[in-house]
């Protein structure tokens, strides 16, 4: 019988900024095709795509972003926008109501607090609706070529556990960790390094640890399972149980008729 692949765990060699350099070399020349897959055309639109990608694929947004800016190109006119026509254009995406809310949101907030133009500082975007810490660092990084911060989705998350290269659960406390390991000039790259590696090798379910080029640098004590073949995804994650659903309460009347 294959053996089910193990938990991930706490890393159980402390991360250097030494060992991190070296697995971040190795990756970077592994993907050096890596980059932000978000279409866009400035800063605003970047912003735009971003909130639309939260449980989304990029490819999907890539599929609404280009009629939605035809349609509305800028902050002003998105912000001018009706709500429910924008609710449409991204209804794909998933969540389209509070997506359409949060982007026209941000669209207004830009058009009349910084008269259309995106602000080039962390603590100014995180104050715009539907923006916070990783949208505003994907922003600054590839819009601006400003290295604020590292943003930290569920590959980050996932990846930089399974390498060792952070501790913790918590999103905003593992781009800390990051941030202490590698120099600044590295933390744009290093989020799209890390998330192009968890989608074409270290995938959540099916890690693809034979073919890993930090093998060797990695403290995930599931690979070997995974390299040799041996581990299999669980039941669960291949089948999901849905959830059980709640049987109606039976009315009053009903319940005393039958005593």
């Amino acid at each position: 019988m294959a053996s089910r692949p193990a938990r991930d765990r706490r890393a159980s060699r402390r991360p250097t900024p030494q060992r991190a350099g070296r697995i971040l070399d190795v990756l970077e020349a592994a993907h050096p095709e890596a980059r932000c897959a978000l279409d866009y055309g400035d800063a605003f639109q970047l912003a735009v795509a971003t909130i639309l990608s939260a449980q989304c694929t990029d490819e999907r947004v890539n599929k609404v972003t280009p009629a939605l800016f035809a349609k509305y190109p800028d902050a002003l006119s998105l912000a001018a926008a009706p709500v429910a026509d924008v609710e449409e254009i991204v209804r794909s995406t998933g969540f389209f109501r509070a997506k359409a809310k949060s982007i026209t949101g941000f669209a207004q907030g830009v058009a009349q607090r910084h008269a259309g133009r995106v602000p080039r500082s962390l603590a100014e975007l995180v104050r715009l609706p539907g923006v916070g810490r990783k949208t505003a660092n994907v922003v600054l990084g590839h819009a601006f070529g400003i290295n604020e911060g590292i943003a930290v989705d569920t590959h980050v998350l996932r990846v930089s556990g399974r390498l060792g290269l952070a501790r913790g659960d918590d999103p905003i406390e593992v781009e800390q960790e990051l941030m202490a390991l590698l120099p600044r000039e590295r933390w744009t790259l290093t989020t799209d390094t890390l998330i192009f590696h968890g989608r074409k090798v270290c995938d959540a379910r099916r890690p693809r640890c034979g073919q890993c080029p930090v093998f060797a640098l990695c403290d995930w004590e599931a690979r070997q399972a995974w390299a040799s073949g041996a581990a299999t995804p669980s039941r669960a994650a291949r089948r999901p149980r849905p959830a059980a659903r709640a049987r109606p309460a039976r009315p009053a009347r009903a319940r005393q008729r039958r005593r």
